[in-house]
């Protein structure tokens, strides 16, 4: 009989806690900064948001595919350290682009005002015939020489042989230019995009070249954090002590918040150009591949479920079907939608929106640090505020907390200027996502738990983030950094002023706690016999009713 293995729980904890520390830390040293990068290196507003939105895209789509597909063909481990190593290495491709204007980079991290203007397109070249000491010049369009004479009677006098050479090298030098042009139409149509790159200025080439490069970076990422994740949970499912497995959830917010605080103050104490004419921000690409070294050994001693039953594939569809029947999970998505939205504008151009007032890669890092660590100090707070409001109104609280913070972004004056509103993060973020799984653990089914809560989560950081990333370069572009937090601002505090009129006409569906109509049944088996005789499940529904209704 084969002996079964002996499962550590405690061992698993502390590898999953390390796991996601490492991870986020990796994340947080070059993904906040990211935007900013590309501002240097010359893109414009809508093209940074086009890069960022194809981001989320990808990992929208790809993220749960290929943990299903890791999970069905039991190569969860592979694809984990395939993805750190990938990532890491990907991503240092990103420094091979140099910026569209070279001179104008060094001259602004130099502290100069000198703009250099770019060098002027240089002409066609152009081929010369003499004829009688003048030459005529003719256009790469035409190759047909043009023959000047000094007079009319020069010509005739030409002989009738002389005349018929002239026609055949005229006619030999078109058939050998046709031939030529027909090579050169052959080989564009074969290198396809990469010959259309040629006929692009260098902004657009620079454009195209870090879209690819983000892309292949974000297909390779993506499926790291979802797969761990499934094979960490299926194995502390495997020991019944997949409820343990949520003790794990600071650990990712502590690990951003070193990531962040620590890049930016490692790249702030950098020289403005390192190793020649590279700006210091490559920096946070250097920290992100050590980060994710680091991380490489905890991967691979991730004690990870080989799951060989397939029976769960079918759980997003599920949990679709679960949203859609309910009218408050319904307003729920939405809102986690609208603050993906408004979220974007935050990460994309928040930095951008310091930059212009001065602040540096140390202002930036404490910041966002700080924002961090106050979204971690929400959870022992989560019991008093609960007691007062409902988790309805806590997520509406939420997303207005948002909204506030995006319109005070847009009247920021100096460098720590952004640092008081990322104290109220606990309410925009810790305090909206403990909603949102409040939220979900109300709609879902015994089962669905965590597929209920990562659609909501796709909803809000993918989807959200990827259609606010597109929309928010172009309202930058045409009305500038302020008028983006500020329109992000009145919608979002709009919606969220009318969610909860919307929720108290929706009715109330909550997912009923067996468990507890057991315990509460055994509490009263010493009543009298007339309460015995009373059903115990109507009973206990009532209660749980009348008590949500006071809520």
């Amino acid at each position: 009989m084969k002996k079964t293995k002996q499962i550590n729980i405690k061992q698993t904890l502390v590898l999953a806690r390390a796991f996601h520390f490492l991870h986020s830390c990796a994340k947080s040293c070059l993904l906040p900064f990211l935007t900013l990068y590309f501002r240097q290196l010359g893109l414009t507003p809508e093209m940074t948001g086009i890069i960022m939105g194809t981001k989320h895209l990808i990992s929208l789509l790809w993220q749960p595919l290929a943990s299903l597909l890791a999970r069905i063909y039991n190569r969860r481990r592979v694809v984990i350290n395939g993805s750190v190593v990938c990532s890491a290495v990907v991503a240092l491709v990103v420094l091979l682009f140099p910026p569209v204007d070279l001179q104008a980079h060094i001259n602004a991290c130099n502290g100069s005002n000198v703009r250099s203007t770019p060098s002027p397109v240089e002409p066609h070249p152009q081929v010369t015939f003499p004829a009688n000491g003048t030459s005529a010049a003719v256009g790469r369009s035409s190759q047909r020489p043009v023959i000047r004479t000094n007079s009319t009677a020069e010509v005739k006098d030409k002989s009738s042989v002389e005349f018929h050479t002239t026609t055949r090298a005229l006619v030999r030098q078109k058939k050998s230019q046709i031939k030529r042009d027909t090579e050169e139409h052959k080989e564009e149509g074969q290198l396809g995009f990469l010959s259309s790159l040629k006929g692009m200025d260098v902004q657009h080439q620079l454009f195209f070249l870090i879209l690819i490069t983000v892309s292949v970076w974000e297909l390779v990422a993506a499926p790291l954090e979802w797969t761990a994740d499934d094979g960490l949970y299926d194995y502390l499912d495997f020991a019944d002590a997949s409820d343990r497995y949520s003790s794990a959830g600071v650990w990712p917010l502590l690990g951003a918040a070193c990531g962040v605080g620590g890049a930016g103050l490692l790249v702030s104490r950098l020289n403005c150009l390192i190793a020649g004419h590279t700006s210091r921000s490559a920096a946070h690409f250097f920290c992100y591949a050590g980060a994710s070294a680091l991380a490489l050994p905890v991967t691979a001693f991730l004690p990870l479920y080989r799951n060989k039953h397939h029976g769960k594939a079918n759980r997003l569809l599920k949990a679709i079907r679960l949203v859609r029947g309910s009218r408050r999970a319904l307003l729920c998505a939405v809102t986690a939608l609208l603050v993906g939205v408004s979220r974007s504008a935050v990460d994309n151009f928040l930095l951008w929106q310091m930059q212009d007032h001065g602040s540096s890669e140390l202002h930036m890092g404490v910041c966002l640090s700080l924002a961090l660590l106050s979204q971690a100090t929400f959870p022992p707070l989560a019991v008093r505020l609960t007691r007062l409001l409902s988790s309805g109104k806590v997520l509406a609280l939420g997303g207005a907390t948002l909204g506030l913070q995006c319109l005070y972004y847009s009247f920021l004056w100096g460098p720590w200027a952004a640092l008081p509103a990322q104290l109220v993060s606990c309410l925009s973020g810790g305090a909206f996502w403990w909603a949102v799984k409040s939220q979900s653990d109300d709609v879902a089914t015994p089962g669905s738990e965590r597929s209920v809560k990562r659609l909501y989560d796709a909803l809000s950081l993918d989807l959200g983030s990827a259609l606010g990333s597109l929309a928010g370069g172009y309202v930058v572009r045409w009305c500038g950094l302020a008028w983006l937090f500020r329109g992000v601002a009145v919608a979002l505090t709009l919606w969220c002023i009318c969610l909860p009129m919307l929720q108290w006409n929706a009715p109330h569906q909550y997912r009923i706690n067996y468990s507890r109509l057991l315990a509460a049944d055994a509490s009263e088996a010493s009543d009298s016999e007339s309460e015995q005789e009373r059903d115990w499940l109507d009973k206990a529904m009532d209660d749980d009713y009348g008590r949500r209704l006071n809520r």
